[in-house]
């Protein structure tokens, strides 16, 4: 795999391969499974956190158990693309917690999100109260998800 950045060599990117496979493995077991001594892993580790790439650690939750049933795909366009506008949407959308992901998208719309909801009724609620107030909001498109074939926030490394 082609790697535009050059800092990092083939453990780097095992190093990051494992632990978007196990964020929970201890340095012992990391290094035990990339066959190195603990403290060079650790300092490896510690190098990629500091430089940005690691960025954080989270556990992934099952959506359906915790009772979000749905998911939408939403295509916002603005009607107007300068002035505040477009940066009080933005700054609304990242306090929402029902919006995962907002993309600002090339093509028929500004932005691409993605929203979960507990059932049908939840998430008309939310377009209606919530989606359709944001500032400059000129037209909303869903596309509602029928099942997950793949989900994954893993990185091709």
């Amino acid at each position: 795999m082609n790697r535009l950045n050059n800092h990092l060599d083939p453990t780097d990117l095992a190093i990051l391969r494992e632990l978007q496979a196990d964020g929970r493995l201890s340095n012992a077991r990391l290094s035990e499974k990339l066959a190195l001594s603990e403290t060079p892993c650790w300092r490896r580790l510690k190098r990629l956190e500091a430089e940005g790439y690691i960025e954080a650690y989270h556990a992934r939750l099952n959506r359906t158990k915790l009772g979000f049933g749905v998911v939408a795909f939403v295509q916002v366009t603005l009607a107007d693309h300068a002035g505040k506008e477009p940066l009080q949407f933005e700054n609304r959308v990242a306090s929402m917690p029902e919006i995962l992901s907002c993309h600002n998208v090339t093509g028929d719309c500004d932005y691409l999100l993605q929203i979960v909801a507990e059932n049908l009724d939840a998430y008309g609620t939310f377009v209606r109260d919530q989606l359709r107030k944001l500032p400059g909001v000129a037209s909303i498109r869903s596309n509602l998800s029928l099942r997950d074939v793949k989900t994954s926030s893993a990185l091709p490394v």
